[in-house]
């Protein structure tokens, strides 16, 4: 899988998605599906987004005991997603399970990545909400190293940290970077982000981009800009 734009279904029905993607009448976006979406819908709105010729990241974020996380997974495998994800900080022994699960008889399965910190954390946060009392980079190079021990494909990060990742765990690791907003585009609730533009030459591999292409007035002209800015 090369370098992509993906775009982020957060809606909560699927009339609302489905009126949403039928502003595109080429290229068919790479769509991430979160919690909103899929508790509202179940999982036959992957099925039916998938029948559209879209692929999938379903992010879900698991994060439980590894036993739970397995079986949870195991369900998942069956869904046909592209790429499935769970929290770096349920720990290696969960991370390992969760890649055991996914993997169906065959040895086939989805890319599965970690989420190492979410991009509306801050220093701050980290340190006053969650006790953690180290530098903000150094938490997620530790998540992305146990990530990559563990065997996954690679992680969720922000954009500022992808280079990095890629030095530490290797360039086939992939860095999935939400945080993605135009230079004339407000922040809304993110805190660590980048254009486009600049994901690319920080060498993230795929960016995660949800309001500015979901809220524009036209959705295929944002997406066709992302597309331009990123690739």
């Amino acid at each position: 899988m090369g370098k992509d734009v993906i775009v982020a279904c957060d809606f909560s029905t699927a009339a609302e998605t489905f009126s949403f993607l039928d502003h595109f009448s080429g290229r068919k976006p790479f769509l991430k599906i979160g919690m909103e979406l899929f508790y509202a819908e179940g999982p036959d709105i992957v099925r039916k987004i998938k029948a559209r010729g879209h692929r999938v990241f379903l992010d879900l974020k698991l994060h439980d005991i590894p036993n739970t996380v397995k079986k949870a997974m195991s369900v998942l495998s069956g869904l046909d997603v592209d790429i499935v994800n769970l929290h770096a900080a349920g720990t290696c022994a969960m991370m390992r399970a969760a890649l055991e699960g996914l993997t169906r008889p065959d040895g086939s399965r989805p890319l599965l990545i970690a989420v190492t910190q979410l991009t509306s954390t801050d220093q701050i946060a980290l340190e006053e909400d969650l006790w953690i009392d180290r530098p903000m980079p150094d938490v997620v190079m530790h998540y992305a190293e146990n990530a990559a021990k563990s065997g996954l494909d690679g992680v969720v990060c922000s954009p500022l940290e992808a280079a990095t990742v890629h030095r530490v765990c290797g360039p086939s690791f992939l860095t999935v970077t939400p945080g993605i907003r135009f230079a004339d585009a407000v922040k809304d609730d993110q805190k660590r982000i980048m254009t486009p533009a600049d994901a690319k030459l920080a060498g993230s591999d795929y960016i995660v981009v949800g309001r500015p292409i979901t809220a524009a007035p036209d959705p295929a002209a944002a997406y066709a800009r992302c597309l331009q800015e990123f690739l």
